[in-house]
């Protein structure tokens, strides 16, 4: 019953979201052409967060709802994460038809340690250069999307140094990946180095605002393949969030730690990484705190 009534406290909150929300889809995906064979677009999710910017800036919200805010952060993640991965029935039906299930899903599986690289280009570049904290553990791990931000919230809170790190990586490929993935799809499908077909699942970063951005531009150049390229786009971006979410969890996240502690050791930084904590233990605590509550 309290959570209920806490619930009901934060109405602001969700009001607020509500009209952020069909403000942003009012606008609708605008579409921005540098050249015949290059471009971008913008997506509501970027003016969504530009709006929910500039209202923390009016001070709309007191800091202390902003905090109660950040806690539907990861609610919200598991309602994206289940549509998206709804959506790989169809495409799997599609490609095991065509008699290419086998190679292709080795190739979507192989794909997922590219989660990989950028804890290692990142997490020194971090440490070292922008000389960051345990922030730098949040934001390399895997590309900062929704399941990142799941994985992130759930071990160490949005609070934490690490939650602070992934939600900095967030925003900013909110604000820039759409237009960096639109922009690198065209070049890659103009080089003609690489086929449609893998063109198409390598949109599916765990993205949905970079996938459909890098999507829409392949669309342009091929558009006799439109429908397949989309078909292998989403049974990518669905895999991600499935077996990248595993991959993020169990070798991705225990690499950056690591990774976090010899450079930080190196520099003399003195701030060990946090252990992964204790799933376990975490769940206990919960539970106590509800039969407090009760």
């Amino acid at each position: 019953m309290k959570r209920m009534r806490d619930f009901f406290k934060d109405w602001k909150v969700h009001a607020l979201c509500v009209v952020i929300a069909l403000a942003a889809e009012a606008l609708g995906v605008r579409k921005f052409q540098i050249t015949p064979a290059v471009g971008f677009s913008l997506f509501p999710m970027l003016y969504a967060m530009a709006i929910g910017i500039v209202m923390g800036a009016w001070k709309l919200l007191s800091l202390e709802t902003m905090k109660q805010a950040s806690a539907y952060t990861t609610i919200s993640v598991m309602f994206l994460t289940a549509k998206v991965a709804s959506g790989i029935a169809p495409g799997l039906y599609k490609i095991y038809t065509e008699g290419k299930l086998g190679g292709t899903a080795l190739a979507l599986i192989l794909q997922e340690f590219g989660n990989m690289g950028t804890a290692i280009l990142g997490v020194p570049v971090a440490v070292f250069l922008f000389k960051m904290n345990r922030a730098a553990i949040g934001c390399t791990v895997s590309t900062s999307r929704e399941g990142t931000i799941a994985i992130i919230g759930e071990l160490y809170g949005l609070d934490s140094d690490e939650g602070i790190g992934v939600m900095g990586g967030y925003v900013t490929g909110t604000v820039l990946g759409t237009i960096f993935f639109g922009l690198m799809a065209s070049l890659c499908a103009r080089s003609g180095l690489f086929h449609p077909y893998a063109l198409g699942a390598a949109c599916g970063v765990g993205s949905a605002s970079m996938m459909s951005a890098s999507l829409g531009a392949l669309q342009i150049e091929f558009p006799e393949m439109a429908r397949d390229i989309q078909t292998y786009a989403y049974t990518s971006q669905a895999l991600t969030n499935a077996d990248g979410m595993l991959m993020n969890l169990l070798l991705t996240l225990p690499m950056t730690n690591w990774l976090y502690e010899k450079c930080a050791g190196i520099r003399g930084m003195g701030i060990p990484a946090q252990p992964l904590p204790d799933l376990g233990e975490a769940e206990a605590k919960i539970e106590a705190e509800d039969i407090e509550e009760s």
